[in-house]
């Protein structure tokens, strides 16, 4: 009896031996789960890159275009379109406008049904603000490449409308530089500079990672600092 209870201990024990070593011949080690954390990241990295790169491409081509055209501005000049409209406003409309008149922020809405019953323009006057004189009325809307205006003389009641395009290349410059564009536009260029900086940051980490097999990485990646750096201290004063 004392025997069996004693061979029933052992073998257990025996069991229990097995089982830890098979927990410890199935776990893996240190240095595997380290090296698979860093090829997860490395994914990660190149999923971030070319994302980024996906979404900025179009408009990184189009600024780096602008950027040429901007800087040679000279030889991309194009001839102006302009188209000037005239007419003269009623003295009852005059009167409504007349320096005696209680001032406004923008132009009466019945005068600006008549002028958009009458005249051919493409301003939203309901949204303009208009900046007024004893003698005028004047309300600019500057447009990306061109150039929108509209005056009314308080004496006289003349009405001019004009309007300049000076080409697609201009109407390009000024989407570079977010000259005359709506907020919506300025929201786009912020997006696009955010993902550019992704695009930047995650592309100069994959040099580190890669410069071990390429020893010139770093000193191409320094020439693009140093160069830029000496022309500007040079040649900018």
């Amino acid at each position: 009896m004392i025997e069996g209870i004693y061979f029933l201990a052992n073998c257990n024990k025996f069991l229990a031996i097995l089982n830890t070593n098979h927990y410890y011949l199935h776990q893996k080690p240190p240095t595997t789960i380290l090296k698979k954390s860093k090829s997860n990241w490395k994914k990660q990295l190149h999923t971030w890159h070319w994302i980024s790169s996906a979404v900025s491409l179009i408009c990184m081509i189009l600024f780096a275009i602008t950027g040429i055209t901007l800087n040679h501005a000279e030889l991309f000049e194009s001839s102006a379109e302009e188209f000037t409209f005239e007419t003269t406003l009623s003295t009852e409309q005059l009167s409504i406008l007349s320096p005696a008149a209680a001032p406004s922020a923008h132009l009466p809405q019945s005068l600006i049904q008549w002028i958009d019953d009458h005249v051919p323009h493409e301003m939203n006057l309901a949204k303009r603000p208009i900046e007024q004189s004893d003698y005028e009325i004047y309300i600019p809307d500057p447009i990306p490449g061109g150039d929108r205006w509209m005056s009314i003389d308080l004496e006289t009641g003349d009405l001019v409308y004009s309007q300049t395009h000076r080409g697609f290349i201009a109407w390009l410059n000024d989407l570079h530089k977010g000259r005359n564009t709506s907020l919506v536009w300025i929201g786009f260029i912020d997006i696009f500079s955010i993902a550019t900086l992704v695009f930047c940051i995650t592309g100069l980490v994959l040099l580190q990672i890669h410069s071990k097999r390429r020893p010139s990485t770093w000193y191409i990646t320094g020439a693009g600092i140093v160069i830029p750096g000496l022309l500007a201290w040079f040649y900018t004063g």
